[in-house]
Order: C-alpha cells, then sequence, then structure tokens
C-alpha cells in the first residue's frame, strides 16, 4: 500500500476505535465486558471509559504475563515509540528469537483489548495504563528501571549541569536542555557509553552493577566515596532527594544490554507430567471416589436428618459443629468443610429460618436423593464448578480479622469458577491418563495471570488452584490425578491428544516430562445450556462405571452384618435404623444391639417384621443370638409407659416400679408415686425415657390417649431454598444478542455524533442535542421530505432516554414523522413532539 493510499494515523484511541471492524469491537466488549455497562452513547464514550483507572487495572490483571511485560516496556519507552524501540527493550541488542517471535501477537493482544493503539510507527499505551506502570519513586515499575535523564534532572542547577557534561566529555553547551539531551545521547550510545565505562574503577562499577535490575535508587552520605562520586560527576547517578541517588533509565538500559526485564517470558512454561496410568485406571478410580463422594454426602445430611447444627448469630458453623462433623464423616476438618460447603451449593442444606435456627436437608434433597447416582454426581460436580464460596477459606481470617466460619458469610471468591475450570482445561490438554505435577501447574497459571504489586490476595489463584486439584480428585472428576473420561466430557473438551512414543510409560508411577511448548486453543466457559449438556454426558459415561446397588446383606454370628457393596435405598434407610454403622469402606459392617433394634421397635415395626426383613434381605440363615436379641428387646419393649404429667409412668407391675424408686440412679428424674401403678416425675417425657433405658429398662412413649406413641425418625426440613447464587467477577459477559444491539447502539450514536452539520447549526458542545423550536422542526422535516435530504435529529424517548440520530424524513401527518433511520437502519415513526431539533447535514456528509 502506498504512503498516499494508507489510512491516516489514528489521533486518539476513539478514532483508533472507529476504524475497527464490528468483530473487532466485539472482540474488546467480550474480553472488557465492564465497558458496556451501561451501553455508551458512542465510541468517543466508550474510549473514555476504556481509559478509566478501574477497568484499565482490571484489563492489566487479565494479561499474561508476557503481554504484560510487554506493556510495562511500552510505559518505559517513548510516547509514542515505534514498534523498534520495543523490540529493542524485550529482545535486547541479543534479538532473542523466541522474544521477535512472540511480540506482534502480545501487541495485536494489548490493541485487542484497547491498551494500545496506533500504528506501528507511533505505538501509544493508553494513558492510565502508563501511569500505573510508568516508574516513579512512590511506585517503582516492575521493570526495575528508573526515570529517564531529563526526569531526574528536572530542577538540578544549570552549573551542576554543565559540571556534569564536562566531568562526561561532552562540549559545554548554552542551556540545560541541548545538555541533557547530549548527555541522554551519550547513554544511548552503545560504542561511546562503553569507552565511558571502560574508564570507570572497579568498585564504582560494582556500585552500577548492584542498581541495574533494580530497584535504581540508593543512599548516599553528604560526603559521598570516591566511588560514588566518580558516577555522580559523569552524571550515572543522579540525585532524587537529599540523601538519595538514581541509576538513569538509560544508563540502566546500555548495561542490560537494552533489556526491559530481566528474563522475558514469551512462552508459558511447560507443564510436567509426574506420572501416566491407563486410562482405564484413571477412569476406575475417578468413579471409586465419585461414588465416596455420593455416599459422603448421604452420610452429612442423614446425620442432619432431625435437625443439624445450630446457626451462629453472625452466620455458619461453630468451631465445635465442624470438628463434630468432621468425627462423623472420618475426615480432617478442612475436608469436612469442603463437603459442608458443597452440599450448601447444590441446595441440599440450609437454616431452617425458626426463632432456633439450625441448619437442615431441603427439600431439594429429597429429590436429589431419588436420583440415580450418576445423575446426583453430576449435580454436585456442576455446582462445585459455578461455586464461587472457597471452602479452603475456612478457619483463615476476613479482613477485620474475624475468623471465617463454614456456611459463614466471607468465603466468596469470584475467581474461583475461573481457576478451577482452566485447571481442569490444562489437564484437559494432556494426554489421557496423564497427572501433571502440580508445582508446574500452578507456574502455568502464574503466568498466564501474573502476580501484580504487593497486595495481601496476591496468591489468591494459586491457593485456588492447588484446592481445584485436591476437591477434583476428592469427587471423582480426576484419578490418580489425571482427567477422567467424565470429567472431560463435564467440561464440553474434545477427545485427549494421543501421546507420543515419549509418553508411554515403562511401569506405573514413571515420570516424564510432557512439554506443551505450543498453546493451546483454551476451552471456554460454558452457557448455562452447553453446561447441562456437558453434565448428561458426563453422567452417562459414569454409570457403567459405579458399583450396581445389592438388595442383600451377609448375617454373622456375632451379631454384626456384611453389606459387600452399595445397598438399595429401602434396604439401607432400615438397616441404618435397625444396626450401627461399625466400620466402612469396600464393605460395610452395621452392628446390632439392644438399643439399635429398640430404635427399630420405637419407629414402629414389631418383632416379627424384623424377622421378615432380615430373612427376606440375608444371603445367610439369621442367626440364632440375632433373633434372641430381637425378641428379648420386643419382649420388654413397652412394658413401661411413660406420658406427660410433666411425665408419669405407668405400669401395671406395681414391683417394677418399686424397683425403680428404690434405685439411686433415679434420683435425679424427681419420681414418686402417685398409685401402685403410676409414678410421677418432675424431668420431662424424653429426659425420663433416656434415664429409664440407662437403667437398663425398655420404656416405650404414649399419647395422650394411651397409645403407644411411634417415634418414627421424620426427617426434619427446611422450606424451600434455592441454591446461593454466585457472585460474579465483575459484569458477565455479553451474550451475542446483547453484544450486537450493544453495537448496533454505539455504532448509530457514533453517527450522529461525527456526522458533519451545515455550518452555524451544530450545538454548542460535543454530545449536545440540537435545539429548536416546533415551528422551525416542522418546517424542516417537510422541506427534508420534498428534497429526499437527510436530517440529523435530537430525540428522548417515552422512558426520558435522550439520543442523536440522523434520518431520511419520508412523509409527515397526524403529529409524526416516518423516516428511515440511518442510525438504526430500519423505518421507523417518531412523535414531533419528542424531538428537541434537527440541523441539516453537511453536503458531503457520508
Amino acid at each position: 500500500m502506498s504512503t498516499e493510499d494508507r489510512p491516516p494515523a489514528p489521533r486518539s484511541l476513539a478514532e483508533a476505535l472507529r476504524a475497527r471492524g464490528d468483530a473487532s469491537l466485539g472482540a474488546l466488549l467480550r474480553s472488557r465486558p465492564d465497558l458496556i455497562t451501561p451501553v455508551p452513547t458512542d465510541l468517543t464514550q466508550l474510549a473514555t471509559r476504556a481509559g478509566t483507572r478501574a477497568s484499565v487495572v482490571r484489563a492489566l490483571e487479565r494479561l499474561d504475563r508476557f503481554a504484560l511485560q510487554t506493556a510495562e516496556a511500552l510505559a518505559v519507552a517513548a510516547d509514542p515509540a515505534a514498534y523498534g524501540e520495543l523490540l529493542g527493550l524485550m529482545a535486547g541488542d541479543d534479538a532473542d528469537p523466541a522474544v521477535v517471535a512472540a511480540l506482534p501477537h502480545a501487541l495485536d493482544g494489548l490493541r485487542e483489548q484497547a491498551l494500545v493503539w496506533g500504528d506501528d510507527d507511533r505505538l501509544r499505551l493508553v494513558r492510565t495504563a502508563r501511569e500505573l506502570l510508568a516508574p516513579s519513586p512512590q511506585h517503582p515499575s516492575p521493570t526495575g528501571l528508573g526515570p529517564t535523564v531529563q526526569e531526574a534532572t528536572a530542577g538540578m542547577s544549570p552549573g551542576r549541569i554543565q559540571e556534569i557534561v564536562t566531568a562526561a566529555g561532552l562540549a559545554s553547551t548554552h542551556d540545560s536542555v541541548s545538555a541533557m539531551t547530549a548527555l541522554a545521547g551519550l547513554f544511548t550510545d552503545r560504542t561511546r557509553m562503553a569507552a565511558l565505562l571502560a574508564g570507570a574503577p572497579a568498585d564504582s562499577l560494582d556500585v552500577l552493577e548492584r542498581l541495574v535490575w533494580g530497584p535504581p535508587y540508593g543512599q548516599v552520605t553528604a560526603d559521598p566515596a570516591p566511588r560514588l562520586r566518580w558516577l555522580l560527576d559523569r552524571g550515572l547517578l543522579l540525585p532524587t532527594a537529599p540523601g538519595t541517588v538514581v541509576l538513569p533509565r538509560e544508563v540502566a538500559l546500555h548495561l542490560r544490554r537494552g533489556l526491559a526485564h530481566r528474563t522475558p517470558e514469551p512462552l508459558p512454561p511447560a507443564l510436567e507430567t509426574a506420572a501416566v496410568h491407563r486410562p482405564q485406571v484413571v477412569d476406575s478410580a475417578a468413579a471409586g471416589q465419585a461414588y465416596t463422594a455420593l455416599a459422603t454426602v448421604e452420610e452429612l445430611l442423614k446425620d442432619w436428618d432431625e435437625g443439624g447444627p445450630a446457626v451462629l448469630r453472625a452466620g455458619g458453623l461453630s468451631v465445635r459443629d465442624l470438628k463434630r462433623t468432621a468425627v462423623a464423616l472420618d475426615v480432617p476438618e478442612p475436608v469436612a468443610a469442603f463437603w459442608v460447603e458443597l452440599a450448601y451449593a447444590a441446595g441440599l442444606i440450609a437454616s431452617d429460618g425458626e426463632a432456633d435456627e439450625r441448619y437442615a436437608a431441603t427439600p431439594a434433597y429429597d429429590e436429589w436423593r431419588e436420583l440415580p447416582a450418576a445423575e446426583r454426581w453430576s449435580r454436585l460436580v456442576t455446582a462445585w464448578l459455578a461455586a464461587t464460596r472457597t471452602a479452603g477459606l475456612v478457619g483463615g481470617r476476613d479482613a477485620k480479622d474475624r475468623t471465617l466460619s463454614a456456611l459463614g458469610p466471607g468465603l466468596d471468591r469470584s475467581a474461583a469458577p475461573e481457576v478451577r475450570h482452566r485447571v481442569l482445561a490444562l489437564l484437559a490438554g494432556l494426554p489421557e491418563g496423564a497427572a501433571p505435577a502440580a508445582g508446574s501447574v500452578l507456574a502455568r497459571l502464574r503466568w498466564e495471570r501474573p502476580l501484580r504489586g504487593d497486595r495481601r490476595e496476591d496468591d489468591l489463584r494459586g491457593r485456588l488452584a492447588e484446592w481445584a486439584l485436591s476437591e477434583a480428585e476428592q469427587l471423582g472428576v480426576t484419578g490418580r490425578g489425571a482427567l477422567s473420561a467424565q470429567g472431560r466430557a463435564l467440561l464440553g473438551a474434545p477427545a485427549a491428544p494421543a501421546p507420543g512414543p515419549e509418553a508411554e510409560p515403562s511401569g506405573p508411577g514413571d515420570k516424564l516430562p510432557v512439554h506443551h511448548h505450543h498453546r493451546p486453543a483454551p476451552l471456554t466457559a460454558l452457557s448455562p445450556a452447553e453446561q447441562a449438556v456437558a453434565s448428561a454426558a458426563a453422567a452417562r459415561l459414569l454409570a457403567p462405571l459405579l458399583p450396581e446397588p445389592l438388595d442383600h446383606v451377609l448375617l454373622q454370628a456375632d451379631l454384626t452384618a456384611v453389606a459387600p457393596g452399595p445397598l438399595q435405598r429401602p434396604l439401607a434407610d432400615m438397616l441404618g435404623v435397625l444396626a450401627d454403622v461399625e466400620s466402612k469402606g469396600g464393605a460395610t459392617v452395621y452392628r446390632f444391639t439392644p438399643g439399635s433394634v429398640r430404635r427399630a421397635l420405637d419407629a414402629g415395626q414389631a418383632a416379627s417384621d424384623l424377622h421378615a426383613f432380615l430373612a427376606a434381605h440375608s444371603r445367610t440363615p439369621v442367626p440364632q443370638p440375632l433373633a434372641y436379641l430381637i425378641d428379648d428387646v420386643a419382649r420388654r419393649h413397652g412394658h413401661l409407659r411413660v406420658g406427660a404429667a410433666s411425665a408419669y409412668v405407668r405400669c401395671d407391675d406395681d414391683a417394677v416400679l418399686s424397683e425403680i424408686l428404690a434405685d439411686k440412679r433415679a434420683a435425679g428424674l424427681g419420681l414418686r408415686r402417685l398409685a401402685p401403678t403410676v409414678l410421677a416425675a418432675q424431668a420431662d417425657p424424653a429426659g425420663l425415657l433416656e434415664g429409664l433405658r440407662s437403667m437398663g429398662f425398655a420404656p416405650a412413649a404414649e399419647s395422650a390417649e394411651g397409645d403407644v406413641l411411634i417415634t418414627r425418625a421424620l426427617a426434619h426440613r427446611t422450606p424451600p431454598r434455592t441454591a446461593p447464587e454466585p457472585v460474579p467477577d465483575g459484569p458477565p459477559v455479553p451474550d451475542d444478542t446483547l453484544l450486537a444491539a450493544a453495537l448496533r447502539a454505539v455504532r448509530a450514536g457514533d453517527l450522529a455524533s461525527t456526522t458533519p452539520r451545515k455550518p452555524g447549526t451544530a450545538p454548542a458542545a460535543s454530545g449536545e442535542l440540537p435545539r429548536t423550536g416546533a415551528a422551525e422542526t416542522l418546517a424542516t422535516v417537510q422541506a427534508a421530505v420534498l428534497t429526499g435530504e437527510a436530517l440529523w435529529i435530537g430525540y428522548v424517548n417515552a422512558e426520558g432516554a435522550a439520543s442523536q440520530r440522523v434520518i431520511a424524513p419520508i412523509r409527515v401527518e397526524g403529529g409524526f414523522v416516518t423516516a428511515y433511520d440511518h442510525t438504526a437502519d430500519e423505518v421507523r415513526t417518531y412523535p414531533l413532539h419528542r424531538i428537541t431539533g434537527v440541523a441539516e447535514l453537511a453536503d458531503d456528509a457520508g
């Protein structure tokens, strides 16, 4: 393209945006959705918003390490800078080929993000980004560079400047500006600068070596040592404040051989594989973990079935209740916190909202229990993927130094879903069965989103990634550290890359490095509808790998029953009432005790029902000791009756009541005889039942009518509750419909605001609507109908929103004008009374 044919260089970010196509603008708005919240009126307002501090900070934090290094280099380059200068800062005098190859892509990304604009010969970093990244005494540059010679000598006396120029071997000049220009020219001339430093004392060079990579500031006394005096005399160190000196940027760049960064990182770190397993082994291990996850959540909710722990006044579980839950689940407390938070995120538990507020299962839990096992798993992992609540923070401290509790406030971290998805996406990029080294995953994530500044939570993403790897293993998304087939389907990921010859393990657990110097296409987060399809696909892959529920147990002569696998729901529920779980694992061992048998009788079962149940579900004959235990407990069950007086005990055998009264253990119950067969008690009925059972009796509760009260374990449920909504990380990414509408509106507003007007008709201030009287408006519109000319109008809609439009009137009647609206690209009708004014367009308006 010749110079004449080349479009003029943009003079502002707004002009640069105006030259973009819709695809490029759409990519910008997708990557920075805060720019269309709300939709800007035109491209000038869009450019202004893109330069605000909050928006620029958010954009910088989403850059990868090399793109951020490129922006930092531009911040210490000239403004504007030529591409050659930027390349020198990034690749150095040796022109690192990897940097040379990667820099155009990084620069295009910065342009796409509207952080850089201008042609290659006039690159400009957005002013706010330059202010954030350029070096200053208060905020050192990440490059470690200091101010330029010009900046460091501002305010220095002309006499002192001339002394420095002379000592450096330059000719005196008539003014300070030309003197500093000459000095900067010396420092940027590799040959002359090398000659100057060749005559430096060795200890002076040592001082420069200590400052060259930053920080560039140092302290000096009022009488500097000779090695410092030599540097100060020649401007190789410049005073910035009493007792403080700085290494000028030009000197540092010479010593660094032109590099703005000590270690440019154009390529992401390699992902290394710690072990490679057969895919079938990975899927089986993951399925085993998935089954354990379901069993753990069910056990947690069963433990809270009749009402769980109390809700703290500030919200959440107490430390004691979390410890109790951990003991019940037989897991460490951090793991217990994860399962509690997962059940909460899935909408399976919530607070009941009662005066004595407690946590309990929700009605959604009963629906969830009835689903097939694979679907129950997919519900859990889908909730986990999207949840912003972060169980790993439990036990830590918030900004006000308050302890963060499970189910309590302050656990939301909006970056959590993105980090989980990214971690799994990295695993999906490895060959099937490959388990990555955790350190290489963290290094890769830090490259993709480098840490900036010294904020307290700078390494939050690293911790989130570690938790994501651990939680994915506990949930069965990964098996033995590798992504399972169902985990891959959960992401909507394509088939895994085939392993190369070097990735074949020679034995289990071999450590084989797998380097990925290319950048695989990143997996994008799925929409809710896409995620539902992916979750269903994952459930279908998992279903054949889960064990089938059994309809039988093996009864043992030692009053135990062995369940060799998962049990069908009715069998598991009934056995859970009739016996106590003694041990869990591949097989579950239940033990029958007098207390557990009495619990079944209290739930309304008769002895004959229990015998029939065991005979129907045991692959072995019912052992005689177990049959005797059931009959013995049933024979004594209900012999005593407890009701409400505060409470009373009645029994047809007055000798039994006499025995109770004589027992010292009954002293705390406050018993006294009302009749030969009735005792009154000061204790409540529940306390009286427990007290008599601890004394070896088997009382039964009765109703006010004298019937045996069946104390069936009725589940306590909260009112209907919705799962907690994730806390978004800024405005949501716009969908295609919203994006198309936003682009259309911005283009329309920009057309209205930039179309040339006839002289004398433009508004007083940019963006101000045209103002004309009603008669003039009507006359101008009617004339435009006859001539076919386009008009610029100001319009206020029914909601009071003002806009500028370019229209070509077609007809005027009944107080309305029908016109082709160039800004909306369609025919519309406008009430004349809502048009604030009209202006004719210039003859050459395109």
